[in-house]
């Protein structure tokens, strides 16, 4: 996708201008906090187990090679198909939505350009509605 003449999505591109995996865990540091504290995630948060520690290391990984830079995710837990490995959960648009705004928010926080910060949050839109979807049709 390009945005303004700059290319996002290609290579490690969206991976370097997100930090690298400091920024990343940054990132997701600030999306589970956003969890822990906004209302409208109550319900999405009780999803999760008390502890969010394996939580921030499976999203920073999987971010990680999803932006393009190293395959953490892969490499620490094997593959993942990220519909199904939230099979499990009832996903509506309330719980989608809730999931969206707290990266908005945690995306928002991160000294990216803003261009790049559209182009996240359009891309995490996609693996949302897609786990919305799976659930919808069990």
């Amino acid at each position: 996708m390009e945005v303004n003449n700059t290319i996002y999505g290609v290579g490690d591109r969206s991976y370097k201008l997100a930090g690298e995996l400091p920024g990343i865990i940054k990132l997701v540091n600030d999306f589970y906090m956003n969890m822990d504290t906004l209302s409208k995630a109550k319900n999405i948060r009780s999803m999760h187990s008390k502890d969010l520690s394996d939580s921030k290391i499976k999203l920073s990984y999987f971010l990680s090679g999803w932006l393009g830079g190293p395959k953490l995710y892969a490499k620490h837990f094997g593959s993942i198909n990220i519909p199904m490995a939230h099979k499990h959960l009832k996903v509506g648009i309330e719980e989608t939505e809730a999931w969206l705004l707290c990266m908005k928010k945690s995306v928002d926080n991160q000294p990216y350009e803003d261009t790049f910060k559209l182009y996240l949050m359009t891309q995490l839109r996609v693996p949302a509605e897609r786990i919305r979807m799976l659930s919808n049709n069990q």
